[in-house]
């Protein structure tokens, strides 16, 4: 009798196991074979972190995958439930570390509906663009490192010279390079600094002037094209399956966008600008190229809401609360369209200072829980391509 092996690889590698015991036969061949079982991770370079992938082999290719999570798991969603509505701000903003401020939304979205608040015109257009500067930095992280997994490491340097630029004028307001901690309840924590503007405009249009540079060195990069064109084909079935959203759904032709769909913040007055990109081929260069006119898009938003605000009066960017915020009994549901794809808030309050309920919907979460259906099939060299391919931060998985 034929025994299955198991193979680890990275931290906590099992080996050879034969405790596992079971006949297979390989395809196309009579004679008899024995599936092997590799672990990529949970610490491994191709993994984003500590995800573990449970693989199930046929010679080099894919017949099962199952993605263990949890190693990161911080009990984000309990933690809500004992920290008052100030409080739990600073903790929204950590799952997905890429996109602090855009976390940070969806709470306060959550108590200013259940609390009846109209925020301030200045600071509706000040979290826009803060949204649309956030959004830049999460993808030029993944434009830069997802070239790195397949062998190329100069495009990194190039995405994050861009990247500095926009956290400079991001830290410059709020203070903080990646957990920016700058919403309230009912607006922002403070107005901008003098010139700030101008500043944000400038960075918004060295960035743009500098795009083209990412899209010739990698797109035109035949190396790239072979490793990613017609690879990891995620059909709109599936993407509907899962759940899955953001720029992974578009890639594969789903024609969704919360922001032009169901109008937040002052999206619903960026229309014209808003542009949402979408890609019929479903594979990992269909999700990179998106990814990449995203950002196009992002810095078109940037600009009309800089544009916006240049002609906007002094005027406040918050409102004032009670010393103690109580949010009335009752839930709602808010989401709103995260760099990542859609993050959900479901909240259940008591009339209490802090929520009796806060359920976390992260993005990253659905889109890794495609893969089981998605890498059967496939070679383990394009799992690796199509892993970076579906964007995802491991925090935002675990909570």
């Amino acid at each position: 009798m034929s025994t299955e092996r198991v193979v680890g690889v990275g931290a906590g590698a099992a080996g050879f196991d034969p405790a596992y015991e079971r006949g297979g036969t390989g395809a196309g061949s009579e004679l008899a074979t024995s599936d092997m079982v590799l672990n990529i991770g949970p610490q491994h370079p191709a993994t984003h972190g500590v995800l573990r992938l449970r693989l199930t082999l046929d010679g080099e290719r894919i017949v099962g995958c199952e993605p263990i999570i949890g190693y990161m798991h911080r009990g984000a969603e309990k933690l809500f439930e004992v920290r008052d509505y100030r409080q739990i701000i600073v903790l929204a903003n950590r799952h997905d570390w890429l996109s602090a401020f855009s976390n940070e939304l969806g709470v306060v979205h959550a108590v200013e509906r259940m609390m009846g608040l109209e925020v301030p015109v200045r600071a509706v257009w000040l979290r826009t663009l803060l949204a649309e500067l956030n959004r830049v930095l999460n993808h030029l992280m993944f434009l830069g490192s997802y070239p790195l997994e397949l062998g190329a490491i100069t495009p990194v340097f190039y995405a994050f010279r861009e990247r500095e630029t926009i956290q400079a004028v991001m830290e410059e307001l709020s203070g903080g390079r990646m957990h920016y901690m700058f919403n309230r309840v009912g607006g922002l924590k403070e107005d901008l600094p003098y010139g700030w503007l101008g500043r944000a405009a400038a960075a918004s249009a060295a960035v743009r002037s500098r795009l083209p540079d990412i899209e010739e060195l990698i797109l035109g990069n035949e190396i790239f094209r072979a490793r990613t064109v017609g690879v990891g084909k995620l059909a709109p079935e599936l993407v509907a399956q899962y759940g899955v959203s953001g720029p992974i759904a578009r890639a594969s032709g789903v024609d969704a966008d919360l922001r032009r769909d169901e109008p937040y913040l002052a999206y619903g007055e960026l229309q014209d600008v808003l542009r949402v990109v979408t890609r019929p081929e479903g594979d990992c260069f269909a999700r990179f190229s998106v990814l990449l006119d995203q950002v196009k898009v992002s810095l078109d938003l940037v600009d009309a809401c800089l544009d916006k605000l240049s002609t906007l009066p002094a005027g406040p960017v918050n409102v004032r609360l009670p010393k103690i915020l109580k949010v009335p009994e009752g839930q709602t549901y808010a989401w709103t369209e995260s760099p990542l794809g859609i993050n959900g808030y479901y909240l259940v309050s008591r009339g209490d200072k802090t929520p009796w309920r806060l359920k976390l919907r992260s993005a990253s979460f659905n889109n890794i829980s495609a893969l089981p259906a998605l890498l059967p099939g496939t070679m383990i060299p394009d799992m690796i391509a199509i892993l970076g391919s579906m964007f995802f931060v491991v925090g935002d998985i675990d909570k």
